[in-house]
């Protein structure tokens, strides 16, 4: 079964949240994005932002591990229907990716994948390009990321 059958467009898919601790957010940002607003709270004080926030790159990474989990519980209940699940694989890219609204300590995000088109790849046969609008929204119903996300598929071999 292809993605495009199990969620046509316009369907929405809840992913999972996510929780933003202070130690998470320094954590992470310590390793991938050391700026003052993401790892010191005192100094987060006298920026734009105003108190200590996550680093859009740790939104998109929680994104990722929300779809990861989505995808395997998905994966695990199609195959107990005795359903075939489409085999993804690595996404070529993105788009559009958009940092709206700051993720601030104890906010909780979240995410989900919105079905937007899929293609076969002129260029690849035996591959489909799906994209689908990624978002992420707190606790306050306010969104706070937002890309194009394109995920490939293989067909099976009788359909490529």
């Amino acid at each position: 079964m292809r993605m495009l059958d199990l969620y046509p467009a316009g369907t929405r898919l809840a992913l999972g949240s996510a929780s933003f601790s202070a130690g998470d957010i320094v954590r992470f940002a310590e390793k991938f994005d050391p700026q003052p607003f993401h790892v010191d709270a005192e100094a987060a004080k006298n920026y734009v932002f105003g108190a200590l926030c996550a680093s859009g790159w740790h939104t998109c990474a929680c994104w990722m591990r929300c779809f990861i989990g989505f995808w395997e519980r998905e994966t695990k209940r199609l195959s107990a229907e005795g359903i075939v699940p489409p085999r993804l694989g690595p996404s070529p890219g993105f788009a559009e990716l958009q940092w709206l609204k700051p993720v601030y300590v104890g906010d909780v995000v979240s995410y989900s994948l919105t079905s937007v088109d899929s293609r076969p790849l002129a260029s690849r046969p035996g591959l489909v390009l799906n994209t689908g609008l990624a978002e992420g929204i707190n606790q306050n119903g306010e969104p706070v990321l937002r890309f194009k996300s394109n995920i490939l598929e293989f067909l099976p071999e009788d359909e490529a």
